[in-house]
């Protein structure tokens, strides 16, 4: 192979590399912002989640925990002056089941949950992505459906708006 062509292939190569990197190393982390009131977009997060069969079993106010040490910590309290802070804790047993059946310490997921943090009438929804936490789990393809469900569903959610 002559010098000319080695060029190319590695020039090809360097680009399809550099092209390809944002798409296959997505942040471990999903995020989507809702305008409008809290108790709205909060509602139709777990309405959609529901709708998807996503059960939310328990739902922390984060917020009113941490409001209890606003005197003790003082100016180190809610730097970012978020007004609400509150999650969904959720499971759909038949996923579970299912990685459970494939990757049993991928268990260490269930119960799922997505953080709402809200303030001058934005809402912003974190999601911890199933599939980056254990890349060579032999879940894998069950943690990317899994997530691209709950994706959806929050992005449902979204559009409701």
């Amino acid at each position: 192979m002559n010098r000319l062509a080695r060029k190319v292939i590695l020039i090809c190569f360097a680009f399809t590399i550099t092209t390809l990197s944002p798409i296959s190393i997505a942040s471990p982390v999903f995020k989507l912002e809702m305008e409008g009131d809290f108790e709205g977009n909060y509602d139709k997060i777990s309405q959609s989640l529901d709708a998807n069969k996503f059960f939310v079993i328990f739902e922390p106010n984060i917020g009113s925990s941490l409001n209890h040490f606003k005197e003790r910590w003082g100016d180190q309290y809610n730097q970012n002056g978020y007004e609400e802070i509150q999650s969904l804790v959720f499971c759909n047993p038949w996923y579970v089941n299912q990685i459970l059946n494939k990757d049993p310490e991928m268990a260490a997921l269930c119960p799922l949950s997505v953080t709402l943090l809200h303030k001058n009438s934005k809402t912003t929804v974190f999601f911890l992505r199933p599939s980056q936490q254990k890349p060579s789990s032999p879940a894998q393809a069950l943690l990317i459906e899994l997530e691209n469900d709950i994706v959806n569903a929050l992005e449902q959610a979204q559009s409701a708006e």
